[in-house]
């Protein structure tokens, strides 16, 4: 087992659910909030297990419009495995209550709704006592990357001022919102663009950084910016370390939310998920990342930043995959390794 406590180790539920279901051709179907529990659950490595969840705010696993009553049920339930509830997503893409933060007034309002939706529940699971630490994820739940392309700049100022809105409604609930940057989000999809945004929108206390190795990796690559690529097809170990630095300089200070995770270069998409960075086993022979060095990139002074807990992000793993206990002992075994690498003491 580590010698420290913190960082405390959380599994993602919205690989349950994220590019599943639906009408598209091959899409699997959702898995339930309680068997992706029992597979967290069944995880163990040395006697270490998972510490906590963090948790999608829609539908199948959540109703956005769920009483107290039954918010609290779900606290129960979530609770009954001994887990916490850390990071909470906001269901802000269109076709769950939100919509896009570059769009019009009526898209905007949507937005900061499901933004006031995930404080509500959030709120509940506090006064529960299931949830003791976290943020709000969002992200500028926009697609397409050429429609901001045609006028960046005021499309940037757009979803600027649907953030400043949304981090305004976070803070007055207690609460702090972290953007994830990926390659499909509209005006987040570089890591220079995502830098801008967040300087822009200069709350640092009420909106920060989701930083995901996964993705990451793609905003270094330059994968739906090639201005902003940091390296290059054929790069040297030291030209990557060099350029991860500066990446990781640039956006560590907002980093208030952490994903630990794999990638071997190249993009996925499911269902109706966009092609965003893919997610790889940790134990992936293909996969790029060094994740215990590139996880003490980001987790340099995390306390301070008031991170206290990382969280596995598979996302859009097959089903079958998903259905392995093996596959969650080797997720486990790869958090438990960054912990004893750059963890610390509560």
């Amino acid at each position: 087992m580590s010698d420290f406590s913190r960082p405390k180790l959380h599994n993602a539920m919205w690989p349950g659910l994220v590019g599943k279901g639906g009408d598209e051709p091959g899409a699997e179907p959702a898995i339930s909030l309680k068997r992706m529990l029992e597979l967290t659950d069944g995880a163990e490595v040395n006697g270490q297990r998972f510490d906590g969840i963090d948790y999608f705010l829609f539908l199948p696993h959540t109703d956005p419009d769920a009483s107290d009553d039954e918010l609290r049920k779900t606290a129960d339930l979530i609770a009954s495995y001994g887990f916490k509830i850390g990071t909470v997503v906001a269901p802000i893409w269109p076709g769950t209550v939100g919509d896009s933060a570059m769009g019009d007034d009526t898209q905007q309002g949507k937005f900061l709704a499901a933004v006031e939706v995930a404080c509500r529940i959030a709120g509940i699971f506090n006064d529960h006592g299931v949830r003791e630490y976290g943020v709000i994820r969002i992200d500028s739940a926009e697609f397409s990357v050429e429609t901001w392309r045609q006028d960046p700049v005021n499309n940037t100022k757009r979803i600027v001022d649907t953030f400043k809105k949304a981090a305004k409604i976070a803070a007055d609930h207690g609460e702090r919102l972290s953007a994830e940057g990926e390659i499909c989000w509209a005006g987040m999809h570089s890591w220079r663009d995502m830098l801008n945004l967040l300087e822009e929108v200069g709350m640092p206390e009420s909106l920060g950084f989701q930083a995901d190795l996964a993705h990451t990796y793609l905003y270094l690559l330059g994968y739906n910016a090639s201005e902003h690529a940091l390296v290059q097809e054929g790069y040297s170990e030291d030209e990557f370390w060099d350029s991860y630095k500066t990446m990781t300089d640039a956006l560590r200070p907002w980093t208030n939310d952490f994903h630990v995770a794999q990638n071997d270069g190249t993009v996925h998409g499911a269902g109706a998920h966009d092609k965003t960075g893919k997610h790889c086993l940790a134990d992936d022979p293909n996969g790029k990342l060094d994740i215990v060095k590139c996880a003490g990139y980001w987790l340099d002074g995390a306390e301070d930043r008031g991170i206290k807990h990382i969280c596995w992000d598979g996302c859009m793993f097959p089903n079958a995959m998903l259905e392995t206990q093996q596959i969650w002992n080797t997720i486990l075994d790869a958090m438990i390794k960054v912990r004893e690498a750059h963890g610390w003491e509560a």
